[in-house]
């Protein structure tokens, strides 16, 4: 049994089909209408993350998609440890260190001396750091707006809250934990 695409459903976009929920009139079971929906969301956020790689590759070829998403998160930390990096993304510290040293190597990234324990280092972004993310960023925003142009207000309040429920997003817990406002 297929997930049911609805052409001209409620939020749809023009001219498009969205999967508004799972057949059930036909004598799908719960348990199994669960199980559909996860291999739906299994396979557009598979989807999803393969156009998003697709497009950092375009917006700036020397920089990967993990690498803008390093520079991203600096830049709202305003800076922090690779050990942090490694934590919060769940990537080996080897996996960071390789590509913090790629971005130090073209000028993006600086170690500075951690202010609050002198013996490690804090990750920083470069005024050519900030300037390129910059750039990336405003031409993925400019994707996105595009590709979401057509969709109304409450689909996209709707879909936002609910990759931030996916992913955990849970300011007050991002507070407690680095004593600071939250990541967002």
């Amino acid at each position: 049994m297929q997930l049911n695409r609805m052409a001209g459903a409620a939020g749809a976009p023009a001219g498009g089909s969205v999967v508004t929920a799972v057949e059930r009139a036909e004598g799908i079971s719960a348990e199994r209408a669960e199980e559909e929906a996860v291999e739906v969301i299994h396979r557009e956020l598979t989807a999803f993350a393969r156009r998003a790689r697709a497009l950092a590759g375009r917006m700036h070829p020397q920089l990967s998609f993990v690498a803008y998403t390093l520079l991203s998160h600096l830049e709202e930390r305003d800076g922090c440890r690779a050990t942090d990096l490694a934590a919060h993304y769940a990537l080996d510290k080897s996996t960071v260190s390789r590509q913090v040293a790629a971005l130090e190597r073209c000028g993006l990234v600086r170690r500075e001396v951690d202010p609050g324990d002198h013996r490690g280092q804090v990750l920083d972004l470069t005024e050519k750091g900030t300037a390129v993310l910059a750039e990336v960023t405003e031409s993925r925003r400019a994707a996105f707006d595009a590709r979401l142009a057509d969709w109304p207000r409450a689909d996209l309040m709707a879909f936002a809250a609910f990759l931030e429920r996916y992913n955990g997003h849970d300011p007050q817990q991002e507070t407690r934990r680095d004593g600071g406002a939250g990541e967002g």
